[in-house]
């Protein structure tokens, strides 16, 4: 299932060797954690351009090829969509005309019909729960699978003056930095390298702000 959460790095296989190389060479020192936050592999609804938000969908075979068990944390979970949530994103305007316009909305504090998040509860979640996790592995390499919506939100926390994100790819890697004084810093950004002989995901729905 295309699931959130936190494994640690020893248990993740396609991480394992990065970490470790990095602890030895003292790159998590004890002053901060080193997170680092994958978007789950695809899934049906990604590549079809329907809407996840909170619904539970199973990833594809593409998506399994790189999912990983983690412990379940709901306030990774992506963006509450309300009424929007199982639509195919190019229907949502006729079927839930409220909901769409609300999701479009450039207001922070627009929330969705059908119990959808606003942009600031989504921002206040998800950057609350990293923060929690960065510190209580002060020192250590950690992995978080999240959403595309919830790694563009911590990136906002990471960058609130920067440029936009961008598209963020099914199973990018980025490397966040936490300290215990709330600063957070990018050590690497969206990182698809490890994908560039397959080329499985380079159309995948999500991970901009259509993200769902």
């Amino acid at each position: 299932m295309a699931e959130s959460g936190l494994a640690n790095a020893e248990s993740s296989a396609c991480l394992q060797s990065d970490c470790n190389a990095q602890s030895e060479n003292s790159a998590a020192g004890s002053g901060y954690a080193e997170i680092i936050v994958v978007r789950h592999g695809e899934t049906e609804w990604n590549a079809d351009g329907r809407i996840q938000g909170h619904l539970d969908v199973e990833l594809n075979e593409v998506g399994r090829r790189q999912a990983a068990a983690v412990i379940k944390d709901s306030d990774l979970r992506e963006r509450h969509l309300g009424e929007l949530q199982g639509l195919v994103f190019r229907k949502a305007v006729k079927l839930e005309p409220k909901a769409y316009k609300a999701f479009l909305s450039h207001r922070t504090d627009q929330e969705i019909p059908g119990g959808g998040e606003s942009l600031d509860q989504l921002y206040e979640r998800c950057t609350s729960a990293l923060q929690k996790i960065g510190n209580r592995h002060q020192g250590e390499c950690v992995v978080v699978v999240t959403h595309g919506g919830v790694v563009r939100t911590l990136y906002e926390r990471a960058v609130p003056s920067g440029n936009s994100p961008g598209k963020i790819g099914n199973t990018s890697v980025s490397v966040f930095h936490l300290s215990n004084e709330e600063d957070w810093l990018i050590k690497t950004w969206n990182d698809t390298s490890h994908l560039s002989e397959t080329g499985f995901l380079e159309n995948a729905f999500g991970g901009d702000g259509t993200s769902g």
